[in-house]
């Protein structure tokens, strides 16, 4: 059965780690080829597959398919224009943040495109001209960044990858700041005690035991002690 009105819960991001994950079964439906003529219903005049299940996740399905093995599921319906798929706005709203998107109107309903369309040459665009950030393929509306889905998951994912290295780079500049205030630290040290007098190294006098012998000095005689005196 095609989606109700009703937000579908549980099928959209999971929020893990502080970082949005995207749900499981968006970059399979991303990678699935539609429009091909369905294995199991060969007979069949309703054997093109155009739906997914998001619960199942398991290829295209035909409208034979979801009557008989996916009801009750929640499933989406893939649209085609000029060869690419598409789906609808509102559809993919409900199970899907498409904020920063571009949408386009399509036979009178707003559609977005699952993937980049494929370019001959690379995009001639002003400098001030609107471009997806991802395939850099002109946008309609300034305030959009993409112009797909596979253009918004790979560009949070390149946005993630740079948060965690900038997480990463801020404890390595805090763990190389710590290491030099410690090693500040220890250089201040160094330097008070290289000012501090060290202690002089004992002399011989100092492991002398008992008292001291004065030494005595040379004897003074009388210059005239030893001439004789003649009468």
């Amino acid at each position: 059965m095609v989606m109700g009105e009703e937000p579908i819960i549980g099928m959209k991001e999971v929020q893990k780690d502080g970082e949005k994950r995207s749900p499981p079964w968006l970059e399979p439906l991303l990678t699935t080829n539609f429009f091909v003529q369905c294995k199991a219903h060969i007979g069949s005049n309703k054997r093109e597959c155009n739906m997914y299940c998001l619960d199942c996740f398991n290829g295209a399905l035909c409208s034979l398919c979801l009557s008989q093995d996916h009801h009750n599921h929640h499933t989406i319906q893939i649209r085609r224009s000029s060869y690419h798929d598409v789906i609808r706005a509102v559809e993919i709203q409900k199970v899907f943040d498409i904020s920063r998107v571009q949408t386009y109107v399509i036979n009178s309903a707003r559609v977005v495109f699952l993937n980049p369309r494929p370019q001959p040459r690379p995009p001639k665009t002003a400098a001030a001209s609107p471009c997806c950030h991802t395939c850099f393929r002109s946008l309609l509306d300034s305030f959009n960044f993409y112009c797909s889905l596979a253009c918004k998951i790979a560009g949070n994912s390149n946005e993630d990858h740079c948060k965690t290295n900038g997480k990463k780079g801020k404890i390595d500049a805090s763990e190389t700041e710590s290491y030099s205030g410690s090693g500040q630290e220890s250089g201040r040290n160094t330097v008070v005690e290289s000012f501090n007098p060290s202690t002089p190294p004992p002399t011989s006098v100092s492991y002398q035991t008992g008292p001291t012998k004065r030494r005595k000095g040379i004897p003074h005689r009388s210059s005239f002690g030893g001439l004789l005196l003649e009468v």
